[in-house]
């Protein structure tokens, strides 16, 4: 069947080609129960084929929620723009909606408090059909605001600190354990981590399951150091872990994300170190950043596009009531590169 131009084809078009009633076209782009998963895709890729979308101004004025999906991140826009996790994240999200022709709604806050104002706000004014949370931290106040609103969410964070929400996460606690115990088989006995903002969940984990590991292992030392995720302050504490005698510096150095990994190494060189010789530095989601430095970078690796869409696809199941409810996503892997050895004797 020969695509129709955009302007002629009508809903009535879609559901013939799908072999659907017009009603379970309107069901499946208003994300209303009553369909399969498998109706629904078949409508949306007929929807697709036809270049057909719904007229998003006339369902609003008839009193329809706008496709709209919120996201709300609490970090500076010109770190945002340097960090590869949610550039990566947001692609994964929009990947989704972009089947179900909706659209993304990206603010950036200074504060969870001033999310919160925002979340109500865009709920209470129909401008959003959902939202997806992120950066969890202990005793969150967006838990019962949500709840209270009846806002529609996908909590992106461990249980242990989304309360009720649907969420989806990544083991952060298994993969920092498996990270220090690949360090240490290969004869490190002094290893760091530099990790990111200390109140949030993710990093509190990191933090537990880093002293753990080093416990169980008997590690000679042991330093951990927060930081706002900048490649400036993964730099700067690079520097203070390196500049202290030989005898009592780490000899690798795990990091909470790709480009204070890329900072630490370019430290290290300035500080006349080769690396992995005389310190091994691990990065955490393995971006294309990891690849592009000399050495290439040894990572915890996961696949964080596939991370935005799962947690985009989780979201239209709680919007529809057809979801699979709260679950984990892989846990990071570690792929070794050039920039971890074993420490020189």
């Amino acid at each position: 069947m020969t695509a129709q131009p955009t302007s002629r084809v009508t809903i009535k078009d879609v559901a013939a080609r799908a072999g659907v009633s017009k009603g379970a076209v309107s069901l499946a782009f208003n994300h209303k129960p009553g369909l399969s998963e498998a109706t629904r895709d078949r409508i949306f890729l007929a929807a697709r084929e036809l270049g057909w979308a719904p007229n998003l101004t006339a369902r609003t004025l008839a009193g329809s929620r706008v496709d709209v999906v919120g996201l709300a991140i609490c970090r500076p826009a010109r770190l945002l723009g340097l960090e590869p996790f949610y550039m990566e994240f947001v692609s994964g999200v929009e990947s989704v909606l972009i089947e179900r022709n909706c659209s993304l709604l990206l603010r950036l806050v200074r504060n969870v408090e001033e999310e919160v104002g925002l979340q109500e706000s865009w709920w209470r004014g129909r401008q959003v059909g959902g939202s997806i949370l992120v950066d969890f931290r202990a005793d969150d106040p967006r838990v019962a605001a949500t709840e209270r609103l009846g806002l529609p969410v996908v909590a992106v964070g461990h249980p242990a600190f989304t309360g009720s929400l649907t969420s989806v996460w990544t083991d952060d606690a298994t993969a920092v354990t498996e990270a220090v115990r690949y360090l240490a088989a290969l004869g490190h006995r002094r290893i760091a981590r530099v990790g990111g903002a200390a109140a949030l969940g993710h990093t509190a984990m990191r933090t537990a399951a880093f002293d753990e590991a080093a416990r169980s292992l008997e590690l000679a030392g042991a330093w951990q150091v927060t930081t706002d995720y900048s490649g400036e302050a993964g730099g700067r504490a690079t520097r203070s872990l390196l500049t202290a005698p030989s005898a009592d510096r780490p000899t690798a150095i795990v990091y909470d994300n790709d480009i204070m990994a890329v900072a630490g190494l370019s430290v290290a060189a300035e500080m006349g170190l080769n690396v992995p010789r005389d310190v091994s530095l691990l990065a955490w989601d393995d971006s294309q950043l990891c690849r592009l430095t000399h050495p290439t970078l040894s990572a915890m690796s996961h696949d964080v596009h596939g991370f935005g869409a799962e947690a985009a696809r989780t979201l239209f199941g709680v919007i529809t009531g057809e979801g699979p409810g709260s679950h984990p996503v892989p846990t990071p892997v570690l792929t070794p590169r050039g920039s971890t050895a074993p420490p020189a004797v």
